[in-house]
């Protein structure tokens, strides 16, 4: 399978697994326990695939910055958490980087 669609698989886990972790109260809750440790289980299986074949640094960036990026998203949806100004100008700098790295790097084309 192709490694960029490996790589976004490993982030939905990955964020599934963020997502799970919150609801599971400290670990206190089984359900939500166990898919957050399947989830994340998942998304480190799919990465180590795709650093088979993509630099390591390329993929850290994009699977943490997006994982990042989209966690956020959720927890302002699923648990009202809203970023402030501050957040805001991370996230916007966390997907600068990760852009400009897709764009600009010889490592990107591997």
């Amino acid at each position: 399978m192709n490694a960029w669609i490996l790589l976004a698989i490993s982030i939905c886990c990955e964020v599934v697994g963020t997502t799970s972790l919150k609801y599971s109260d400290g670990f206190s809750k089984p359900v939500p326990t166990i898919i957050a440790l399947l989830f994340f289980g998942l998304a480190f299986y799919f990465v180590s695939i795709v650093f088979k074949t993509l630099p390591v640094g390329l993929v850290y960036a994009i699977w943490s910055g997006v994982g990042i990026v989209i966690t956020a998203i959720i927890a302002f949806f699923a648990f009202g958490q809203k970023p402030d100004l501050a957040g805001f100008l991370g996230m916007a700098l966390i997907i600068a980087g990760v852009l400009v790295i897709n764009l600009f790097s010889n490592n990107a084309a591997h």
